[in-house]
């Protein structure tokens, strides 16, 4: 009697679980931009929000990053003096400062944010593959390249969906366009010379990451500035 009564319980369970686990999946509205069926709308203000946290959170990383490998890497400052410093974004104009990126139109400093995220798509990722050559250099860390690498991609979509609600306002026209990545590697077989390049990978991403999450608070502050600009 004792055995069936726990038999019961355990499948009253089993049972509960498999049928609030179907209904959880069927009941959690995706999020999305317009006023799509079975969809949860987030207003342009709270779009905002969410990429620029998001982008918050990458440069922070980067921040992370970068100061791991130059305490592993690169203790001497004489070593940190040879780096180039020459970023393969280097190629996208962008405003110098925040008076120049505020008088820029919508639609080119969207652009701009947009280049720059597709520009570093392939090199982290290529970035996150060199980790293995670094045994010194801890699991935790070669995570983090990894992270920005995903965190990249998933703030580009972000943006995306930023700049279609903008345009289904009519915000922003529908010139917006993003380029193609530019080439980022050379070859080599020095491993000096990728040491050295990686770590000017990690010093230009840092620095672009804090140029989007700028461009996204300047941009955000010109088209909604009542919400805490």
């Amino acid at each position: 009697m004792e055995f069936q009564l726990c038999s019961s319980v355990v499948l009253v369970a089993l049972l509960c679980l498999v049928f609030c686990s179907g209904l959880t999946r069927v009941t959690a509205a995706p999020l999305c931009t317009n006023a799509e069926a079975g969809c949860h709308v987030l207003s342009l203000a709270n779009l905002f929000d969410r990429v620029i946290q998001h982008s918050a959170r990458m440069h922070g990383i980067s921040n992370d990053l970068h100061s791991e490998f130059e305490l592993y890497f690169l203790p001497s400052k004489n070593q940190i003096g040879r780096v180039s410093r020459n970023c393969h974004t280097s190629t996208i104009l962008t405003p110098n400062g925040k008076e120049n990126a505020q008088r820029m139109a919508r639609e080119e400093l969207t652009e701009v944010i947009l280049k720059l995220l597709v520009a570093w798509r392939d090199p982290l990722w290529h970035f996150h593959q060199s980790m293995a050559h670094y045994h010194d250099f801890n699991d935790f860390s070669s995570n983090k390249s990894l992270k920005m690498s995903d965190m990249v991609h998933e703030l580009r979509n972000g943006v995306q969906r930023v700049v279609e609600k903008m345009q289904t306002l009519g915000i922003l026209s529908n010139s917006v366009s993003s380029l193609s990545s530019p080439e980022a590697f050379l070859t080599s077989d020095s491993a000096e010379w990728r040491l050295m390049k990686d770590y000017e990978l990690l010093y230009c991403f840092r620095r672009d990451s804090n140029k989007v999450q700028n461009y996204l608070k300047i941009l955000k502050c010109r088209i909604v500035p009542e919400d805490g600009c």
